[in-house]
């Protein structure tokens, strides 16, 4: 069984990869097997950890993680602001070692909110995995969070499974996946596309739910409303880059590392991110 100092446990271990538990075709439950076979048949559908299960704690964490992320932003900008300079591999592992700390409270707390079992949660959700057809809103919910453990860590999880991570390992060396070496002038280029298309993008999710008659204002239809449409605009945003460039995100985020200090590239990167949370917040739409 996984430990807390792992990776942030279980749920990291979603995100980041690093615990490969055996999962199957056989029951999972919220509570520990039971070791009578005779008993399996008295276990009750409602013990049953269900695909709704696995999004709705995802989305939690999601939600919660989310905050954390956007707290260490402005906590790194206020650094840069006062003149203090950290080296980006040191930042990296600042950012992702603080990330953790905060999940393994957050998803301990998560879990006795939905009385689920760390490690039955964990096969269940591989399993439904192995299934995206079968359960599409699983797939989108456990890819959303490995993306956000993307952007803080630097590491490439999304779309991480055991069984993926298996079939790679058995086809080691026979195809490798180059990476695009951007110039600063192709990341600037890159990063205005990618922030344009996510700001015009929530702006037009945001138009629409207010007229069909939602209230972003209320908590709870402003927390649905981050989980979508963030989702739908960086997808967006990231196509676009695709399209456009030929850009995929771990070829942006490698191109911000390499030129994180380039002053240049970095005024630029602020100022978009500065339009942007501007022109989210004239448009109305919740900002978390």
């Amino acid at each position: 069984m996984p430990s807390a100092s792992s990776t942030a446990a279980t749920v990291a271990a979603v995100a980041a990869g690093c615990s490969l538990l055996a999962y199957g075709a056989s029951r999972l439950t919220k509570s520990q097997p039971k070791n009578d076979l005779s008993d399996i048949n008295e276990i009750d559908d409602d013990d049953c950890i269900s695909p709704d299960d696995v999004v709705a704690i995802f989305d939690k964490l999601f939600l919660a993680m989310q905050q954390v992320v956007m707290q260490l932003s402005q906590q790194v900008q206020q650094i840069q602001m006062s003149g203090q300079v950290i080296p980006e591999k040191q930042l990296r592992q600042l950012l992702k070692g603080e990330f953790e700390r905060a999940l393994t409270g957050c998803q301990a707390q998560v879990f006795e909110d939905n009385d689920v079992d760390a490690e039955c949660l964990e096969e269940a959700t591989w399993e439904f995995m192995e299934r995206p057809g079968t359960y599409p809103k699983v797939k989108r919910a456990v890819e959303r969070f490995q993306k956000l453990y993307d952007s803080i860590s630097g590491d490439e999880t999304f779309g991480w499974t055991p069984n993926k991570a298996k079939n790679s390992s058995d086809k080691e060396g026979t195809a490798m996946v180059v990476k695009k070496d951007l110039s600063s002038e192709e990341l600037i280029k890159a990063a205005t596309i990618y922030f344009d298309t996510i700001t015009e993008e929530m702006v037009g999710i945001a138009k629409s739910w207010k007229e069909s008659g939602k209230d972003l204002k209320d908590p709870q239809v402003s927390r649905q409303f981050q989980l979508e449409a963030s989702t739908d605009a960086n997808e967006a945003g990231e196509e676009k880059m695709m399209s456009e460039m030929g850009i995929q995100m771990s070829d942006f985020r490698s191109a911000i590392d390499k030129h994180s200090k380039n002053p240049a590239v970095g005024q630029t990167l602020g100022m978009l991110q500065i339009k942007q949370q501007q022109e989210l917040m004239a448009a109305g739409v919740p900002m978390g």
